[in-house]
């Protein structure tokens, strides 16, 4: 840390022992996915920690944009859709990819083709995104049943419990027919954790061996494979489908890449349209999907290595009020624990948001940083490429203010 950041920390921890004055009016951050409102005026400086979805296309992107050439995708003649599926298949390693809108949309894709009549099952981890926050689409719309096995701290599970759920007795007319395993890679609620490639390796052995299909979640695969200093195809050979999220530390606005084999897209190309998701002129957005993968991916050991500086400064700061495994910090997610039960997640969320007087004085500018209360009373933050390393330190610099203002609240209380 450079002296003038010194210095500005000194200010701000000196400003922490004056009693705070006026707030600007915030409203409380509420739950994952909420939006809490942002504070505005010329002394405030906001760092949006509360997902990697929130990134906003650069000028080379929008101008990508601007001048792609285009045709009617759902007759399979935009030509920048084209070489985008292409350029996403070779990078797979995969024989082909299809361009869909979401990545829930994506995901149910997968389960729709790979499971084709409905009663049949898939198995997924009990803190999956599929499981947790698409809303059961594979029941609700594909009319697939789910079992669940215990997602692990690392976003993996016991294979063993895996075995055992899968329906041997089948055709038996008590049971689902078992067709699919989901993985998620990394996997959202733990963290950002990088499932090991020798998990994925006994997966499709055990895949193989019982006759499933093994899907991959990886909205965010390339952190992954920036992680593990890999290249994609090194992860997705394990698996027979694929889910790529452009729009999340890749940048661009909108859209997913489903890869798998020719005839797996043929059926997705169907299941798409059947769930409105072909798209006429697409051009315009696969020019930014064409940005996102062959610019973008390197640059998201930035935003590791931003987390990783942020993990850190939590722990160092005095009081002790965080807790944070700095081992679980594999990519751009970093959650993170409250010492302190008397302070919720969401009232720390809040503080954070916050800004006071006091605070503009000691900084020189208020400090709004916007995070998530998360599962298991946790916190969550991720870094994405609108988030710069001054961000990163100034939202260090926050957390040490509520540290030191919550330990004065503490002792006038007491």
């Amino acid at each position: 840390m450079s002296s003038k950041t010194l210095t500005v920390a000194a200010r701000l921890l000196r400003r922490c022992f004056h009693k705070p004055s006026r707030v600007f009016q915030v409203d409380p951050v509420r739950l994952y996915y909420a939006s809490p409102q942002v504070v505005t005026g010329s002394a405030v400086r906001t760092v949006d920690l509360r997902s990697d979805t929130l990134t906003k296309p650069g000028a080379a992107m929008r101008q990508a944009m601007a001048e792609a050439e285009v045709g009617d995708d759902v007759l399979g003649e935009d030509p920048t859709v084209n070489e985008l599926q292409k350029f996403a298949a070779d990078m797979f390693g995969m024989e082909a990819a299809l361009y869909v809108p979401t990545g829930t949309m994506s995901n149910l894709i997968a389960v729709m083709v790979h499971c084709r009549e409905r009663g049949d099952e898939m198995i997924v981890g009990d803190l999956s995104h599929i499981h947790i926050y698409e809303q059961g689409g594979s029941a609700q719309l594909a009319g697939v049943h789910s079992a669940t096995v215990t997602t692990l701290g690392d976003g993996t599970f016991d294979l063993d419990q895996l075995i055992f759920k899968i329906r041997h007795g089948y055709p038996d007319p008590h049971y689902p027919r078992s067709r699919l395993v989901c993985v998620e890679n990394t996997h959202n609620i733990q963290g950002g954790r990088v499932l090991p490639l020798s998990f994925l390796q006994e997966l499709r052995s055990v895949a193989d061996k019982f006759g499933l299909a093994v899907h991959m979640d990886g909205a965010r695969v390339m952190n992954a494979a920036v992680a593990l200093g890999v290249q994609p195809s090194v992860i997705l050979q394990h698996c027979h489908s694929v889910s790529v999220c452009l729009s999340k530390g890749l940048g661009a606005p909108v859209g997913t890449m489903l890869g798998g084999s020719k005839d797996f897209i043929q059926r997705a190309v169907r299941a798409r349209k059947a769930l409105g998701g072909g798209m006429r002129q697409l051009g315009v957005l696969a020019a930014a999907g064409k940005i996102a993968l062959s610019d973008m991916i390197g640059r998201l050991e930035e935003d590791h290595r931003n987390a990783r500086s942020f993990a850190q400064g939590l722990l160092q700061c005095d009081p002790p009020l965080y807790q944070v495994d700095l081992t679980t910090v594999e990519t751009n997610i970093v959650r993170f624990r409250l010492r302190d039960s008397q302070m919720s997640p969401a009232e720390f969320c809040e503080r954070m948001a916050g800004v006071d007087e006091e605070e503009v004085k000691a900084l020189g500018q208020g400090v709004q940083v916007l995070m998530f209360p998360h599962v298991g009373d946790s916190v969550r933050a991720v870094w994405h490429l609108d988030i710069s390393e001054e961000d990163t330190q100034l939202a260090i610099l926050k957390a040490q203010f509520v540290a030191q203002q919550h330990k004065r609240n503490s002792v006038r209380a007491a």
